[in-house]
């Protein structure tokens, strides 16, 4: 069931959503001091491509923590209240539950990706 909602969603949008992200990680990797963020960029563009099936395990230790929180501040809040938003919004309608817990699935990811697993 998990392949049939992965290839909606990469119709849908997901392709497209997760070739931003692989462009936005690109991006970020030119330079060194950004290729931290280009790994996680990529860590949401796999999650973006094929979420249906995968879970996040978070973890890290105090390395994580402290680039949690720059990364909260320049750029995770916004993005994981898009998500959040865009996830409630799914939910309302019963055809748009599964498509709403993976919106609220990469609202997690995109609020602390520093030390988060995509399994």
């Amino acid at each position: 069931m998990s392949i049939i909602a992965n290839i909606i969603w990469i119709i849908f949008g997901g392709l497209v959503t997760a070739i931003g992200w692989c462009l936005a990680g690109i991006v970020f990797s030119i330079t060194i001091i950004g290729i931290p963020l280009g790994r996680q960029c990529f860590k949401m563009a796999s999650l973006t491509l094929a979420p249906f099936g995968k879970t996040i395990v978070c973890g890290g230790g105090a390395p994580s923590l402290i680039a949690n929180i720059f990364w909260l501040i320049l750029a995770g809040l916004p993005m994981a209240v898009s998500y959040a938003v865009l996830g409630v919004l799914y939910c309302i309608t019963v055809i748009g539950i599964p498509i709403g817990l993976q919106c609220l699935k990469m609202a997690k990811l995109s609020l602390l990706p520093f030390g988060a697993q995509v399994m």
